[in-house]
């Protein structure tokens, strides 16, 4: 049943970020299922080789990468390719980055044992960087560290990384990959690229740029500032998937030297060798783990061609005032606290004064009315509450209906808990279907029912779920 489908498209789901899609990218979407096309050599597919190279060039032209990313650029090596998600581009990156590191460490002390070599390598990444670069340091066996973000703005501290890149080597380890997060998915904070870029560079170290929610801005350019310092990276990702309405799947990857990824990736049976494997047109299939590829870029084509540079534009900047309004009506209540600056559309809030616990049940209680949904993160040991800008359909009226529930709820749970000295009651009745949801509810350990990933039930009615 669709009444079973958390609706992502809906102007009141405010959680995670956006996962937007389009008429033109369907219809894109739905050619590229009708052709079949497994892109995987030049010859399987040209049209999706040259489409993917095109489009991936203007991408990054309009989000203002250096030219030395580009497939046209006649003195670069690098260029973009379209990848599943972003955490698929780390996995990539963090293997290309691993075999150039064990080849130079060789080099630097011929005779060593290439296993011994592979077992000394370390990735970094700040602790607001998303969980998928410690899942690619699983999957690729090496160290990670986390490196300690500043309580402020919650950049990483790149004296901290310096630190930690000294001990390492002098324990004998080998330094090889980092990850800066452009936006990061607890609070949207920023790595600083200028700080970071040269320690990489004189370690001689791979940086990564996860940009994944706020490379859609670039196309912004009064956001371009928070790319300073992007020379220095070797690879960057983002994920149009989410903010410029091209629908899942389809993350965007640049590298400044594609060797790299055909050192690590390269292999070359005879079954797929043609008449025009000569030159670069074979690039697609050494650029990721797997052969086989979609014709993804045909879905990004149709939305860059029906909506242009400006109408992006005009739909990222629509999100941000959204974003900026929803901050405004927060402080304009004293019962509320902001812990950290809004970064682009989204906004981190909490009760003002309360334990955990308080905003926690808060949280509960907005989804539990089944008419939006949001969900937390932990800042500093404290439990807070994200509320993204997500539907390019919200409008201002939808921004100021979910604050008004928001700020009934929480002033209902404050009179009710006498400002947080009595405890709140354990059942909560929101909707029609209450009784349904409450069956559920009581079905969970107490832990359970408080975790912190409080995701919202969907068993509403149809009134309930109905998209403005």
């Amino acid at each position: 049943s669709f009444l079973q489908l958390t609706h992502w498209q809906s102007p009141h789901f405010h959680a995670y970020f956006p996962a937007l899609t389009s008429y033109p990218s369907i219809l894109g979407e739905m050619l590229s299922c009708t052709f079949n096309n497994i892109g995987f050599t030049w010859a399987s597919s040209p049209a999706a080789t040259e489409l993917e190279s095109l489009v991936m060039d203007w991408l990054g032209k309009m989000i203002g990468l250096p030219d030395e990313f580009f497939h046209s650029t006649p003195t670069s090596n690098g260029g973009g390719v379209i990848q599943t998600t972003l955490s698929e581009t780390t996995l990539v990156t963090m293997f290309a980055a691993k075999k150039e590191a064990v080849t130079r460490y060789l080099e630097t002390n011929p005779g060593s044992n290439p296993g011994n070599a592979y077992g000394k390598l370390v990735a970094y990444a700040s602790d607001q960087a998303h969980s998928s670069v410690l899942k690619g340091t699983m999957i690729a066996s090496v160290m990670f560290r986390l490196v300690e973000s500043n309580p402020g703005d919650f950049k990483m501290k790149a004296s901290t990384l310096q630190a930690l890149v000294n001990a390492d080597k002098a324990a004998g380890l080998i330094p090889f990959y980092v990850v800066a997060s452009l936006g990061s998915t607890g609070v949207c904070s920023f790595d600083d690229l200028s700080e970071i870029g040269p320690i990489c560079k004189k370690e001689k170290l791979w940086l990564h740029v996860d940009a994944a929610y706020a490379g859609s801005f670039l196309v912004c350019p009064e956001f371009r500032y928070l790319i300073n310092g992007i020379e220095n990276a070797d690879s960057f990702a983002f994920n149009p998937s989410k903010n410029l309405l091209v629908n899942f799947d389809c993350t965007a990857m640049w590298i400044r030297d594609r060797a790299y990824l055909h050192r690590a990736f390269d292999v070359d049976p005879l079954y797929l060798k043609h008449a025009n494997t000569a030159g670069n047109r074979e690039f697609l299939q050494h650029w990721q783990v797997q052969l086989s590829r979609r014709f993804r870029s045909l879905k990004l084509w149709f939305v860059i061609r029906n909506y242009g540079i400006e109408g992006i534009q005009k739909m990222l900047r629509k999100q941000i005032e959204l974003a900026k309004l929803f901050e405004n009506l927060v402080r304009s209540e004293s019962i509320f606290e902001i812990p950290a600056k809004r970064h682009l559309a989204l906004i981190v809030f909490r009760l003002k004064g309360m334990e955990n616990e308080m905003t926690e049940i808060l949280l509960r209680r907005m989804n539990a009315c089944e008419k939006m949904h949001c969900v937390p993160t932990s800042l500093q040991k404290k439990f807070v509450i994200r509320f993204c800008v997500t539907s390019h359909r919200t409008t201002e009226e939808d921004i100021r209906k979910d604050f008004a529930l928001i700020k009934s709820l929480a002033h209902e749970l404050l009179v009710e808990t006498d400002h947080g000295k009595r405890r709140p009651r354990l059942s909560f009745s929101a909707s029609p279907n209450a009784e349904t949801s409450a069956k559920r509810r009581s079905s969970l350990s107490q832990n359970e029912a408080l975790n912190w990933s409080a995701t919202m039930e969907q068993e509403g009615t149809k009134d309930e779920r109905k998209m403005a």
